[in-house]
C-alpha cells in the first residue's frame, strides 16, 4: 500500500512506493496559479503505486528558476532515482521550461511533462460570472474551466489553501519569453481547455526539440485532474517507461489496428 504523503518544513508533499518495491524515477510537480502541493494528492498517490517517488512543492507563479532549483533539489534529496522529471501545470509548466535551460542546476533533469500550460500570449480573459460581486458564480466559472472532474471540484472547494480566482490573473513576466530545453517533453492539453488554446500546445510541442502532444479530448485546464485522470496518469507511467528504458523514446510496445500502428 502506498504511504501516506508527508509534509515536512519545507511545504514538500511526498509519496513514496509501496515497501518493497525500488523507485523507478523521481517526479517533482510544480502546481499552477491558486494551487498548492496538496493538490497533487490523488497523482501523487498513483504514480507512486506505479513505482515512481512524487515531491509536490508548494512553489508559486512569482518564484525564479533559481528558487524553483532550490526548492526542487531540497525536495529530491542528494541521490533521487532516476530519471528526475519536472512535472508542471499552468505556470507550473512554464517554470518547468524555464528551470530545465539553467546550466548549473544541482541535478539532471531527465524530461518534462508539461500539463495545461499558462498562455504566453495576450487573449480574451474567460468570463467569471455576470458581476463582479458574484463570488459564487465566479467560482463556478473557475470550478468549469478546471476541471469536469466532481471528485477534484469537491477538493478544492474545500481546501482552505487553495486561492479562488489566481488562474485569471496575469502570468508573471518572467514566465513569458520563449525557451526551448532539449530535452525530451510530454505535452498534455485539454481540447476544450478555456484558459489557453490548445493551438498554443500545439505550436509549444512544435518548437520543443523532442516533444510529444497528448490531447485530451473534451478535457479542460488543470489536466491532471480533470476527469480523464486516469488516462492520463496511464499515459504519463508510459511516458516514463519509455524514458526509462531509452532517451531516444523508442517505443517498447507496439498497438496495431489495422494498418495504423500505435506506439507505447
Amino acid at each position: 500500500m502506498t504511504t501516506a504523503p508527508t509534509v515536512p518544513a519545507t511545504t514538500v508533499r511526498s509519496w513514496q512506493p509501496p515497501t518493497g518495491i525500488l523507485p523507478r524515477g523521481t517526479l517533482v510537480v510544480l502546481p499552477g496559479r491558486g494551487e498548492h502541493g496538496g493538490t497533487y494528492e490523488r497523482f501523487g498517490r498513483r504514480l507512486a503505486a506505479d513505482g515512481y517517488v512524487v515531491h509536490a512543492l508548494d512553489t508559486a507563479p512569482e518564484h525564479t528558476a533559481r528558487e524553483v532549483l532550490t526548492k526542487a533539489a531540497a525536495a529530491a534529496g542528494e541521490h533521487p532515482a532516476p530519471p528526475l522529471v519536472l512535472v508542471g501545470s499552468d505556470t507550473g509548466a512554464l517554470q518547468a521550461l524555464h528551470t530545465a535551460t539553467v546550466t548549473d542546476a544541482p541535478f539532471t533533469t531527465a524530461g518534462l511533462i508539461l500539463a495545461g500550460t499558462a498562455p504566453t500570449a495576450d487573449g480574451p480573459a474567460p468570463a467569471t460570472g455576470s458581476a463582479a460581486d458574484d463570488h459564487d458564480s465566479d467560482w463556478e466559472a473557475e470550478l468549469a474551466a478546471r476541471t469536469a472532474c466532481p471528485t477534484h471540484r469537491k477538493k478544492i472547494t474545500d481546501d482552505r489553501e487553495f486561492v479562488r480566482g489566481r488562474l485569471f490573473g496575469p502570468v508573471p513576466a518572467h514566465l513569458l519569453p520563449d525557451t526551448r530545453p532539449d530535452l525530451p517533453a510530454l505535452v498534455l492539453h485539454g481540447e476544450a481547455d478555456p484558459i489557453s488554446p490548445l493551438e498554443q500546445a500545439r505550436g509549444l510541442a512544435e518548437r520543443l526539440p523532442h516533444a510529444t502532444l497528448g490531447v485530451l479530448h473534451e478535457g479542460v485546464h488543470d489536466v491532471l485532474n480533470d476527469a480523464t485522470h486516469r488516462t492520463t496518469a496511464a499515459t504519463i507511467v508510459l511516458w516514463l517507461e519509455r524514458l526509462r528504458a531509452d532517451r531516444e523514446m523508442n517505443p517498447i510496445l507496439t498497438l496495431e489496428t489495422g494498418a495504423h500502428p500505435a506506439h507505447s
